[in-house]
């Protein structure tokens, strides 16, 4: 009997998710705020793309503002902003990729091999694969196959949002990644002005940010 195979990296699309309110950066849209001189776009983007077959962005509104990106803009399928999930529904909905590796716009500096590991963890298993860094779990960093699609528009139907309360529900794999050599956890995410500001210091040594990530609710 043929053994089930992982998805190889190539036959991954990465979703980029951009289509939230920004509501902790009074209301700045993240794509475009500036890290070391480039947009976190741009940083989350050109560090994916090495990664997988193709990238596509989440987003809501007007697309036109991204056209220098040479993105596919992808925006959710439901109204009213329902976060996360309903924006790797509308992926799903609008590709046909059997796999999807969700990246937050505002977490610049996750692993380079984050796909790969990914990919591997699966063994053959069709269920979501969930990065873990520091004791937490972070379920917007995830490789999803699409045979969880069901479950997540049943989800969104039911308003039941909360991607950790989704997890909770549903069998996963979790795949710890440990802080970087200087501290850094390759998770941080980019929540207020305040991790704006850690985010351009992070290569200062003495700015350890493995111990203190910011909290995030999904």
């Amino acid at each position: 009997m043929e053994q089930p195979t992982s998805p190889a990296p190539a036959d991954i699309t990465g979703v980029i998710l951009a289509g939230g309110l920004s509501r902790r950066m009074n209301r700045q849209e993240k794509s475009f705020l500036s890290l070391g001189g480039n947009s976190l776009l741009a940083h989350v983007y050109e560090r994916l793309l090495p990664q997988v077959g193709k990238v596509v962005l989440n987003a809501n509104g007007d697309p036109a503002r991204f056209a220098h990106f040479d993105l596919q803009v992808i925006p959710d399928k439901r109204q009213g902003f329902l976060g996360p999930l309903a924006g790797i529904e509308g992926a799903f909905l609008s590709l046909d990729t059997d796999w999807l590796l969700s990246i937050p716009v505002d977490t610049p500096f996750f692993p380079l091999d984050l796909a790969k590991k990914m990919s591997q963890s699966t063994k053959g298993r069709e269920v979501p694969v969930v990065a873990k860094s520091n004791s937490r779990l972070h379920p917007v960093v995830t490789l999803w196959p699409r045979a969880v699609l069901p479950k997540l528009s049943a989800a969104l139907d039911a308003k039941q949002l909360k991607l950790q309360q989704w997890f909770l529900q549903q069998e996963h794999i979790k795949l710890d990644f440990a802080c970087e050599p200087d501290g850094q956890d390759p998770f941080f995410n980019i929540n207020r002005p305040e991790d704006l500001n850690r985010a351009n210091q992070i290569n200062n040594p003495r700015n350890s940010i493995c111990q203190h990530a910011p909290d995030a609710t999904y």
